[in-house]
């Protein structure tokens, strides 16, 4: 799969659950759109340095906005709330940027197709809660959206794995 075994890897799931404990269930979604943003600033930063894989990774930026933009208009107010959520937990840019770094790239990408698996699941468990019909299928359209990159990043794995 990578470099490391997938146990070694950091329990993003665990991380996760932590984050979203430190905001009410109403603003986690608001939380999880702030977390999609900054995976397509990792998507986009990975295809500057991956000419092979580069339009692939940036589709994968351009869906995590379009998750994060879909979110964002289901909530009056989601950039208020947004920047309040960051004031108050001015360390999730460097959770975020900590659980990454030092990696190899193989690893990252590992991460992010579990990360990608976990928020489908997250959208999922959400839209299964929601009563209002466009809104969960909005939720729904959204853990399509990372299901999708999770295939690229699986894709570009096994690939790479290939040629080794």
């Amino acid at each position: 799969m990578s470099s490391v075994e997938a146990a070694e890897l950091p329990d993003l799931q665990q991380v996760f659950a932590q984050l979203l404990g430190r905001v009410p269930s109403e603003q986690q979604p608001l939380l999880i759109a702030l977390a999609e943003r900054m995976a397509a600033q990792r998507y986009r930063s990975w295809a500057n340095a991956s000419a092979d894989e580069k339009s692939e990774l940036l589709a994968c930026a351009a869906r995590e906005e379009e998750i994060a933009s879909r979110i964002e208009a289901l909530y009056p107010g989601a950039a208020e709330i947004q920047t309040d959520i960051l004031s108050e937990n001015s360390d999730l840019e460097e959770i975020n940027r900590s659980l990454f770094a030092e990696r190899p790239l193989l690893d990252q990408f590992a991460m992010q197709a579990r990360g990608e698996r976990l928020g489908a699941a997250t959208w999922r468990a959400l839209a299964k809660r929601e009563d209002v019909p466009s809104r969960r299928d909005t939720l729904l359209a959204c853990a399509e959206l990372e299901e999708e990159s999770a295939l690229v990043l699986e894709g570009i794995l096994r690939s790479r794995e290939a040629r080794r």
